[in-house]
């Protein structure tokens, strides 16, 4: 493989920090390590509280459970998503629903969300895709006004601001992703942020397994034991360790992504201007943590046609989601709130561009491929 879509890099003292843990004589979770990242989680997002999990999954999964959703609820979100958006919701008995995304940001158009919500409505998930925050203010808006959760699925979106406020401070919870995938890793792994104070105990009850444990460990209980459902959501040492090395990086990963993100927004100018491409969209207010970069093509044959093109040069270029209204579960479990249209056709012409800390100068071949596509006849 040439250029692969994503490759994890040691960015900062990783193994320094697991060879710490092992040393310390702990690693099951919530030791030294989980405490300095809760921290520092806390601190870039301005959340009052955050909580390592074992993943994004874990995080939303939690979020439901403190949404008190029952039988028949509804949660309005994204078709535009990953599966975990939709399960954590399912798992609970209530209904996800489905609505369609903004056509230039590709985020949760809050007016597909306003006229979704029906007397069921519990709950709104607003997913920041590729990074960038969605319309927070009009979705809280609607939140306010029906008595609804506002969750932040921020998996994509570490380190980005909705009008100068971070994400994971934007609702009144968000679960991130630190998956190798993502631009902070530890292979595995996650957080939940949370800004309302009256939700940080019972989040800390459901994370350890639903027990008080938490307490017992802060002197505030002289023995802990079962008090609400829970799981066993946290992560290990050795993982919190790796994420406190990446952590401590996370400005200049950033700054290194954003930068990718800008090459390749003017190496591809031409081809936007001429119609051959439409290019990544910043909402307004916003800005992006160099997540991700994406292309949309006019039809799904040039971007099927572009992504082989790319992989017979090495180049692993794949498209994102398979809408979630029309997948098996989904009609199954969930309900699509009128038509996707938006949705559907940016599934059948998106496609992602390599991004990774160790890139380097490879970005100049993916861009020449892709230039090298479209100056063929590709279009």
């Amino acid at each position: 493989m040439k250029v692969p879509f994503n490759r994890p890099s040691f960015v900062g003292q990783e193994l320094r920090w697991v060879t710490d843990a092992i040393e310390r004589g702990q690693l099951s979770g919530d030791g030294h390590f989980t405490q300095l990242c809760n921290q520092q989680i806390k601190e870039t997002t301005g959340a009052r509280a955050a909580l390592l999990t074992h993943s994004c999954t874990a995080a939303l999964e939690m979020a439901a459970i403190l949404c008190n959703l029952e039988p028949g609820d509804e949660v309005i979100m994204p078709s535009f998503t990953f599966v975990s958006t939709a399960n954590a919701v399912v798992l609970r008995g209530a209904v996800p629903v489905f609505v369609d995304i903004d056509p230039l940001t590709l985020n949760i158009d809050p007016a597909r969300v306003s006229a979704a919500v029906t007397g069921k409505t519990r709950a709104i998930i607003a997913v920041h895709y590729a990074g960038f925050p969605a319309d927070m203010d009009a979705l809280a808006e609607i939140a306010l006004a029906h008595d609804l959760v506002l969750i932040e699925d921020a998996a994509q979106a570490y380190g980005s601001t909705y009008k100068g406020r971070p994400a994971g401070s934007l609702g009144d919870m968000a679960a991130f992703s630190f998956h190798e995938t993502k631009n902070i890793i530890s292979g595995e792994g996650g957080a939940l942020t949370l800004t309302r104070p009256d939700l940080v105990d019972r989040a800390e009850i459901i994370r350890e397994k639903g027990t008080n444990r938490s307490r017992f460990f802060r002197g505030q209980v002289d023995k802990y034991t079962w008090v609400d459902i829970g799981s066993s959501f946290l992560p290990g040492e050795l993982i919190a360790a790796f994420l406190h090395g990446q952590l401590e990086m996370e400005p200049e990963i950033r700054r290194r992504r954003c930068g990718q993100f800008d090459r390749y927004m003017a190496a591809f100018a031409d081809l936007a201007a001429e119609g051959a491409v439409a290019l990544p969209v910043i909402p307004a207010q916003t800005t992006g943590n160099g997540h991700m970069f994406y292309l949309r093509l006019p039809d799904q044959q040039r971007r099927d046609a572009l992504i082989s093109y790319l992989k017979e040069r090495g180049i692993i270029a794949p498209f994102h989601y398979v809408p979630l209204h029309s997948a098996p579960a989904g009609l199954k479990y969930g309900r699509a709130a009128g038509d996707l249209p938006v949705t559907d056709n940016t599934s059948d012409c998106l496609l992602r561009l390599p991004m990774f800390y160790s890139l380097g100068d490879q970005i100049e071949e993916v861009i020449s491929a892709v230039t090298a596509f479209f100056r063929s006849g590709g279009r």
